[in-house]
């Protein structure tokens, strides 16, 4: 599946998207090596803590379903109906993808549109990540 596609359902997943504090709506799209496609969207709560990232919620659906590789996510977010800007994952949801990624292979893709993205590997968004390797016995 190319970049342009996978933004695409990003952007679909991001409509999805449960944001009545904050406005800002995310829609994340994960592509697993299979090329099945989980898509997530962030959803808040009053209470904030209890809010999940859109980038989580497709790693745990993916998760919940057997999935255990993955390949690239696609994400887009902000404050308008269209995204204006670039939205990053944020800390915890790097560490997820720690969790179940390659960090040198995995491909982060944001995005603002299909022809407007950037794509960079999950090591150069979280150098020197803490994952399961750290804490294989020897």
């Amino acid at each position: 599946m190319d970049n342009k596609e996978l933004i695409r359902q990003a952007l679909e997943a991001r409509q999805m998207a449960y944001a009545p504090y904050s406005k800002y709506k995310v829609g994340a799209a994960l592509l697993t090596k299979q090329g099945r496609v989980y898509k997530g969207c962030n959803i808040e709560n009053a209470a904030y803590t209890p809010s999940n990232c859109a980038e989580r919620t497709a790693f745990f659906k993916a998760v919940s379903e057997g999935e255990r590789a993955f390949e690239a996510i696609a994400i887009v977010g902000g404050l308008q109906d269209s995204p204006t800007d670039y939205a990053y994952p944020c800390g915890v949801c790097r560490q997820v993808m720690m969790e179940f990624c390659n960090p040198e292979e995995f491909r982060i893709i944001t995005a603002v549109s299909e022809e407007q993205y950037m794509e960079q590997t999950l090591a150069a968004m979280l150098p020197h990540g803490f994952g399961p390797d750290n804490i294989k016995e020897q």
